[in-house]
Parts: C-alpha cells; structure tokens; sequence
C-alpha cells in the first residue's frame, strides 16, 4: 500500500550529537526514505521537539541534523509531548492531505516514536515503522538496541503498526507492493 506521508520525529542535531545507536545507519535509513518518498511525490512531514535548554526554538540542537535536513516547502511540526499530535496541527494536516497510510521514522524510540505511532493507530491511520528506521540510546538496565528490537517485534508489529525491511517499505513508497 503506497504511503501518503514520510513523518520524521525528532531527529533533531542535539539528539545526533548525544550518538544515538547504530547513529550512521539510522541516518543512511532516513536518507534513503526521504529520497524516495521525495523522488515519487510523497509528502515529507518533519517533527521537532522544542523545550529549554538544548531543544531551545531555533537554537543550534533544536535544527533537525543536517545530514536529513528539510526542504523548504516540506512542513514541519514543532511539538512539547512524546506525541507528535498532542496539541499540534499534525492530525489536521494528514487530514487535509486525506492521508491514511503513514511511514513514521525517527526518535526516541521508546518515548516520541511509541506516542506517536500508538496515537496515530487510535485516530486510524495505517502505520508503518521501517525495521531500523528508529533509534535511542541505553536506558539503564536496557541496551538501547534491545529497546529497539522490543518495540519492533513486542509493542508495535501487528497491534499498532507494520514493521516492514526498508527494501520493502522502499518498494511501497514507488507503488510496486
């Protein structure tokens, strides 16, 4: 099913400073999608979290990392919660766009990605997590690669999302799955 929306949680330059794991291939990941989604017309939503400090509005963290930079024309949400639709226009924007099948991607995620893909269930979207697609860090006690993976396979695939291989989440994006 052809997605109609890449959205991009917070991978924003103090998150990429802090080397989340497996940072370059999260970031390969990401580059990959936006240059697909871009090259077949799906629109790319960004989604920044702002707060004091580091994640100031406009400071030099807060700017999403350059490597997966925006383009002008693509929106961008600027959020306070784990969820990207809590008190945002996100839910209106997919809503203008008649939007159902989404590609969500990004970080934390354990934290802003599991928010946001669970709210995006309950208002009824079709959601899908590129198995590599997410990142964090360590949790104490929790290797941050086993909290990927726990989310992946325990908390999202088959209840609120599709964990799909980039190959094929690539092959959607061009229409051919």
């Amino acid at each position: 099913m052809k997605p109609d929306a890449l959205i991009v949680i917070d991978v924003q330059q103090a998150l990429i400073d802090d080397h989340p794991y497996g940072e370059q291939q999260l970031l390969h990941t990401l580059s990959v999608l936006l240059a697909e989604c871009r090259a077949q017309s799906v629109p790319v939503i960004y989604v920044q979290h702002e707060e004091d400090g580091v994640l100031a509005h406009g400071s030099r963290g807060w700017q999403v990392a350059g490597a997966i930079a925006p383009r002008e024309d693509e929106p961008r949400i600027y959020k306070r919660f784990s969820s990207a639709f809590r008190q945002t226009e996100l839910h209106a924007l997919l809503q203008s766009m008649r939007a159902q099948n989404l590609i969500l991607c990004g970080m934390q995620t354990e934290y802003c990605v599991d928010a946001t893909c669970k709210v995006a269930f309950e208002l009824g979207y079709n959601v899908t997590v590129p198995h590599g697609g997410t990142s964090t860090y360590d949790n104490d006690p929790f290797k941050a690669q086993d909290l990927i993976a726990f989310y992946e396979k325990a908390i999202w695939a088959d209840r609120f999302a599709q964990i799909r291989p980039l190959e094929d989440v690539l092959r959607c994006i061009r229409g051919e799955a």
